[in-house]
């Protein structure tokens, strides 16, 4: 298992960590931003592989930001997932 975190841009919160294992993420935590999508998200992806989180989150928007906490964690999995490749 591999630990990462990732620095968010253009959202409230300010960085995501995760754990990453064989290609499934888990023990994700969320530093900054809405208490309660930041406490459900990481419930609704444990264990979920990288490309279902990619899939299901990445076209996520919050207002007129033009990225979400859960898109930006769409784009940390990946990049974590390519730096392992």
């Amino acid at each position: 298992m591999q630990h990462f975190d990732y620095n968010t841009q253009g959202t409230c919160s300010q960085m995501i960590s995760f754990d990453l294992e064989d290609n499934m993420v888990h023990n994700v935590v969320f530093y900054g931003g809405c208490p309660g999508n930041l406490k459900a998200i990481p419930v609704l992806v444990e264990g979920l592989s990288v490309d279902e989180i990619e899939g299901k989150l990445k076209d996520v928007i919050c207002g007129s930001k033009g990225t979400s906490c859960a898109g930006q964690l769409a784009i940390a999995v990946r990049q974590a997932a390519d730096s392992m490749a």
